[in-house]
C-alpha cells in the first residue's frame, strides 16, 4: 500500500520556497532605454555602447566560425588569451576571460566575499559591483566622490578589519572621471595585501591621458590586484558578452575554478581576438571620441550645461545651473526628439554615449532648443 507524501498533508506545504534573505534587498539591474513609445526611429545613447560597431575584422572572424557553432568553444580560451597578452605585453597564463567583465567581477566577489563582510566602492560606481556584494550577504560601504570622481582619501579612511573588497572602476562609471596613476599608487601602498582590489577598465582603451594607467602596473608588483577590461565598448561587441582580467596566479588559479567550463563562445572568442589586434578600428573610434568630448564641452558648456570632464565614451550632463531647467525635464524633451539618454542614479544628471557624428549633432541641436526655451 503506498503512503501518503508528507508534503500532501503538512499544513505548510502551500508555503512558497524563499530565497536567501540577501537577495530580498537587491533591485535588479536596469538596462538603458532602447525604445520609445510611438517612435519607429530613434537615437539610442544609453547604454555606452560603441557608436561605430565592431571593427571590419571582428565581423569577419565572427562569420568564419558559422559553421562551427554545433562545437564546444575553447574552455582554455588558448587563442584570445595569447591575442590579449602579445598585444598589451601580458603573461597570458594569468589572463582569464568571461561572459563580460561584469561575470568576472562577480566570479571575483564569489570568491572572495562573503556574509558579513565589507565591500568597498567609491559614491558612484558600476552598480553590479553592489549587487553582487549584496548576493554574497557583504555589506556595501560607499566613499562619497569630490567632484564626481574617485576620492582617494575616503576610500582609504573606510576600510576596516571587515573590509575583503575593493572595486574601483576607472575611468568611472557613471561620471567618466578617472584617477591618476599616482592617485592608483598612493591606493595600492595603502591597502591591506588581505584585501583584494578590482581596477576595473572598461573604458581604458579611450583613456589619453599620460597619467592614466589601467592596472597593468599593479597587477605586476602587487599580490592583491586585479584589473577588469571589456570587448563591449571600444571594441563594439557587447552583443558577444566577452571580456578578461589579468591578475596574480592565484587569484586567476580560483577564478578558474569557479567559473563555468564554456562560459565564453565560440563566436565571441573568435571576434575579441581579431578585434583587439585591429590596431586601425582603435585608433579611429579613439579621434572620434576625442574630438566629440571636446565639442560637447564648449557647445553644451555655451549654453550653461555643466558637462563634468569625461575620458570615456559617454559624458554626465548637470542643469541645476540653469534656472527653469533640469535633468529629468530634458530628458523628457530628449525622447520626445527620438534621443534616448540615460537617468543617472543622482536625479540631477542625465548621461549620453558619444554616437556619430549625426547622432551627436542632433543632441546638441535639441539641447539647444530645450535651454532656449
Amino acid at each position: 500500500m503506498s503512503q501518503t507524501p508528507q508534503a500532501a498533508t503538512n499544513p505548510g506545504a502551500a508555503s512558497a520556497p524563499q530565497p536567501l534573505p540577501q537577495y530580498q534587498a537587491i533591485s535588479p539591474y536596469k538596462q538603458g532605454q532602447s525604445a520609445i513609445k510611438g517612435q519607429s526611429k530613434v537615437i539610442k545613447l544609453s547604454s555606452n555602447e560603441g557608436c561605430f560597431g565592431p571593427s571590419p575584422a571582428a565581423v569577419t572572424a565572427f562569420m568564419t566560425v558559422a559553421n562551427d557553432l554545433h562545437r564546444y568553444p575553447d574552455g582554455s580560451q588558448t587563442r584570445l588569451r595569447e591575442a590579449i597578452a602579445d598585444v598589451y605585453g601580458l603573461d597570458a597564463s594569468r589572463i582569464v576571460c568571461g561572459n563580460g567583465s561584469e561575470e568576472l567581477i562577480g566570479l571575483l566577489t564569489r570568491c572572495f566575499v562573503g556574509p558579513g563582510d565589507e565591500l568597498l566602492l567609491s559614491e558612484n560606481h558600476f552598480v553590479m559591483c553592489s549587487i553582487y556584494g549584496k548576493a554574497q550577504g557583504a555589506k556595501i560601504v560607499l566613499a562619497p566622490e569630490e567632484e564626481f570622481r574617485t576620492n582617494i582619501d575616503a576610500v582609504l579612511a573606510r576600510i576596516t578589519p571587515k573590509t575583503k573588497m575593493i572595486a574601483i572602476a576607472n575611468p568611472n562609471n557613471p561620471t567618466g572621471t578617472y584617477n591618476s596613476q599616482d592617485e592608483i599608487d598612493r591606493l595600492i601602498a595603502s591597502v591591506p595585501r588581505d584585501i583584494v582590489v578590482i581596477l576595473d577598465g572598461a573604458y581604458a582603451e579611450y583613456v589619453e591621458k599620460e597619467d592614466y594607467n589601467a592596472g597593468t602596473r599593479w597587477v605586476e608588483n602587487s599580490t592583491n590586484v586585479i584589473m577588469t577590461r571589456t570587448f563591449s565598448k571600444m571594441y563594439g561587441l557587447a552583443g558577444l558578452r566577452i571580456g578578461w582580467a589579468y591578475g596574480p596566479a592565484p587569484i586567476v588559479e580560483i577564478v578558474n575554478r569557479l567559473r563555468t567550463p564554456f562560459n565564453t563562445s565560440i563566436a565571441a572568442l573568435a571576434a575579441a581576438e581579431a578585434a583587439v589586434q585591429d590596431f586601425d578600428h582603435v585608433n579611429r573610434v579613439v579621434a572620434h571620441n576625442s574630438r566629440w568630448q571636446v565639442r560637447f564641452q564648449d557647445e553644451l558648456g555655451a549654453l550653461g550645461v555643466h558637462v563634468v570632464p569625461s575620458v570615456a565614451n559617454f559624458y554626465l550632463l548637470h542643469f541645476e545651473n540653469i534656472d527653469g531647467k533640469s535633468a529629468n525635464d530634458a530628458g523628457e524633451y530628449l525622447r520626445a526628439n527620438g534621443i534616448i539618454p540615460r537617468p543617472a542614479s543622482d536625479d540631477r544628471c542625465l548621461r549620453l554615449t558619444v554616437g556619430n557624428d549625426d547622432e551627436n549633432e542632433a543632441v546638441i541641436r535639441v539641447l539647444r532648443n530645450y535651454v532656449n526655451g
